[in-house]
C-alpha cells in the first residue's frame, strides 16, 4: 500500500494538469490518508498473533509478528499525524489579496516544497517499516539506506538555505560512514557463517564449539552493527553530528528527525539483542581480558558473567546520560537543547536494551511510545509558536515567500524567543510545560512512569551504579527544562507597547486574522497533551499491551 501510494502521488506530481490544480497542502493531507488507510491494513493483520513467532514472507526476508506489527501501526500514525500537523496559513486572506497577480507571484507555486516533503516522508516511511520486519542482512541495510536516504533529503530539503544544505551534506557524510560501518559488519557475518538469513545465524551460533572461529567473526561483525546503529541513533559518544543537523534544519524537519528513524533502528537493535540473549548456548560469552592475551590465544576464553553486546550498550547509554544531560545545561537554541534532551532519552532506551528482561523490555516499549507522543507534541506546539511570533511583527504574504526559499523564516531559534508567550497565548504555554515537565520525569505525568520502569528494572537486575547516574542525571536535566518553562512565565516588558491588531493576531483571537492554527492542529495537540497528563487515570490501556508484547517475546 505504501509502495502503490508513492507511485500514485509521484505520477500526480509530473502530470501537470493534476499538479495545476492540487493545493501544496493538499498534497500533505492526501499522504496522511493514505497512511492513515496502511495503518488499517496493519491493523487488520493481527490475526498473526495466533501463529506464534509470526510469518516469513519473500521467501524470508521479512518476519511479521505481533510486535512488528504493533510498532507498523506506531511509526505509521506519528508519520501521519507529522504529515497534516503542518500549520496552515488562511488562503482566505492570501486569496483576496490581490498584491499577489500584480507581482506575478503564482499563488500554487507558494509553499511547494510541501509536495516535495510528503513524497519523500513516506519513502523514508517505507524503509523505516520495511527494517522493523527485516529478518535478513540483506534486508537489514537496504532498509535502513532507504529510510536514512530520505531522512538526508529531509534535512536539505530546503535548497535556498545554507544552514540546511550544511546539516544536510553533514548528515549525509557521517551517515554514509555508518552505513560503510553497517556494511562491514554484515560482510564480515556472512564470510564467516556463509549465511544472511538472521535466525539461521542465530541457529549456527548456538550449535557450534567455542574454539570455533566462527564466533570471532560474528561478533566482530555484530559489534560493527552495533556501533553503526547507535551512530545513527545519535547515541554518546557518536552523537556530535545531532545538534548541529537539527539545530539548523527546519523545525517540521527537525521533528521527523528526532522521532521517526530513531525508532525503527532501535527496535532492529533491539530484535538483534533479544535474539542474542535467548541463544540457549551461550558461546558468544566473552571474558573481559587485556588485548595481548586475546591475540595471543589460539581459542577465545568465555565467561558467563559478560557479554559484549550488554558491556556495549550500557557504556552507550552512560555516556549519553551523562553528556545529553550535561551539555544540555548549557544550550541557548532550542532546537540544540532539545537535541541534547534526545541523547539523554536514548540513554534511558539503551539501559532497558542492554538488561534485556521481560521487566525491562515492558519497560523499553513504553518508553519509546511516550518517547514519541512527548517529542511530536513538543515539536509542534515549538511550530505553531514560530507561526505565532515571527507571523505577528511582518507581512503574511512576504512570510510565506521566504518560507519557501529557506524553510526557517518562521522558526524559533533561540530560547529567549518564548519571553512572556504565556500571557499572550496561555493554553499552548501550557501545554508546552506539560510536555517539558513530563520530559524531566515529573509525576505524575506520562515521562515520569515511563523513567521510573526503567529504573525499576535496573534495580531489580543489580544495576545499582546505572540507576543512581540515571536518577541524578534526570534531576538535572530537570533544570534546563524549567529554564525554558521560566522564560514561558516571564512577562515581556514592553508587552504595552503592541498595536490591538498585532495583540489579536498573537492570541489567535479572530477568525479572520492572518495566523491561525487549524482545528486539526489544534486537535493533535490537545489529544497528545492529554495522553500526557491524563495517563495516571487509566494506564491499563499502555500496559496491558507492553506486557503482553514482552511476555511474547520471552515464551513464543
Amino acid at each position: 500500500m505504501m509502495f502503490i501510494s508513492i507511485m500514485i502521488l509521484i505520477v500526480a506530481i509530473a502530470l501537470p494538469s493534476i499538479n495545476r490544480n492540487i493545493s501544496p497542502n493538499l498534497y500533505l493531507r492526501i499522504s496522511s490518508l493514505l497512511l492513515l488507510y496502511t495503518g488499517a491494513l496493519a491493523f487488520n493483520a493481527f490475526y498473526i498473533q495466533s501463529i506464534g513467532s509470526g510469518i516469513g514472507i519473500y521467501s524470508g526476508l521479512f518476519q511479521v509478528t505481533l510486535f512488528t506489527q504493533l510498532f507498523d501501526i506506531v511509526i505509521i500514525l506519528t508519520g501521519s499525524v507529522i504529515l497534516i500537523a503542518w500549520p496552515l496559513i488562511n488562503h482566505k486572506f492570501i486569496d483576496s489579496n490581490l498584491e499577489l497577480n500584480e507581482k506575478g507571484y503564482n499563488i500554487l507555486s507558494i509553499n511547494n516544497y510541501r509536495i516535495k516533503y510528503s513524497i519523500i516522508v513516506l519513502i523514508s516511511l517505507l524503509g523505516s517499516l520495511l527494517l522493523v520486519s527485516s529478518s535478513n542482512l540483506i534486508t537489514l541495510y537496504l532498509s535502513l539506506e532507504l529510510q536514512s536516504f530520505g531522512v538526508y533529503i529531509l534535512a536539505s530539503l530546503y535548497r535556498h538555505s545554507e544552514l540546511a544544505i550544511s546539516a544536510g551534506l553533514k548528515y549525509f557524510l557521517l551517515g554514509s560512514l555508518a552505513s560503510c560501518i553497517i556494511l562491514l559488519g554484515c560482510g564480515l557475518i556472512y564470510t564467516f557463517t556463509g549465511l544472511t538469513n538472521l535466525e539461521s545465524i542465530y541457529s549456527m551460533i548456538s550449535v557450534i564449539d567455542n574454539n570455533n572461529n566462527i564466533l570471532l567473526g560474528f561478533s566482530l561483525g555484530l559489534i560493527l552493527i552495533f556501533i553503526g546503529l547507535l551512530f545513527k541513533i545519535a547515541a554518546a559518544p557518536l552523537h556530535n553530528w545531532a545538534p548541529d543537523v537539527y539545530a539548523d534544519s527546519a523545525t517540521i524537519i527537525t521533528t521527523w528527525l528526532t522521532i521517526m528513524p530513531k525508532i525503527s533502528i532501535l527496535l532492529i537493535l533491539f530484535e538483534i539483542q533479544t535474539h542474542i540473549n535467548l541463544i540457549d548456548n551461550i558461546n558468544i560469552l566473552l571474558e573481559l581480558k587485556p588485548l595481548n592475551n586475546i591475540i595471543n590465544s589460539n581459542i577465545l576464553s568465555f565467561n558467563n558473567n559478560y557479554l559484549w553486546s550488554t558491556n556495549l550498550l550500557l557504556i552507550s547509554s552512560l555516556l549519553s546520560l551523562i553528556i545529553g544531560t550535561i551539555l544540555g545545561l548549557a544550550q541557548s537554541k532550542i532546537k540544540r537543547l532539545l537535541a541534547y534532551s534526545t541523547i539523554s532519552h536514548v540513554g534511558f532506551i539503551l539501559l532497558a536494551l542492554a538488561i534485556n528482561s521481560e521487566q525491562s523490555i515492558e519497560a523499553l516499549i513504553f518508553y519509546i511510545i511516550q518517547y514519541t507522543i512527548t517529542n511530536l507534541n513538543t515539536f509542534l506546539i515549538i511550530i505553531l509558536f514560530g507561526y505565532i511570533i515571527k507571523n505577528s511583527y511582518k507581512d503574511l504574504i512576504q512570510s510565506i515567500m521566504f518560507e519557501d526559499e529557506t524553510g526557517t523564516e518562521n522558526d524559533i531559534n533561540y530560547i529567549s524567543e518564548l519571553k512572556g508567550q504565556f500571557f499572550l497565548n496561555p493554553v499552548l504555554s501550557i501545554t508546552l510545560t506539560i510536555c517539558l515537565f513530563s520530559m524531566a520525569g515529573i509525576p505524575p505525568l506520562i515521562g515520569f512512569f515511563s523513567k521510573q520502569f526503567v529504573l525499576y528494572s535496573a534495580i531489580q537486575n543489580g544495576y545499582y551504579f546505572m540507576s543512581i547516574i540515571a536518577i541524578i542525571v534526570s534531576i538535572i536535566s530537570a533544570s534546563y527544562y524549567l529554564k525554558i518553562i521560566k522564560i514561558l512565565f516571564t512577562k515581556e516588558e514592553n508587552i504595552s507597547e503592541y498595536s490591538d491588531k498585532e495583540l489579536k493576531i498573537i492570541n489567535n483571537l479572530n477568525s479572520n486574522s492572518e495566523i491561525e492554527i487549524s482545528s486539526t492542529n489544534s486537535f493533535i495537540i490537545s489529544t497528545l497533551t492529554l495522553s500526557i497528563l491524563l495517563f495516571v487515570l487509566k494506564p491499563s490501556i499502555f500496559l496491558n499491551s507492553t506486557t503482553i508484547l514482552s511476555l511474547s517475546l520471552f515464551n513464543y
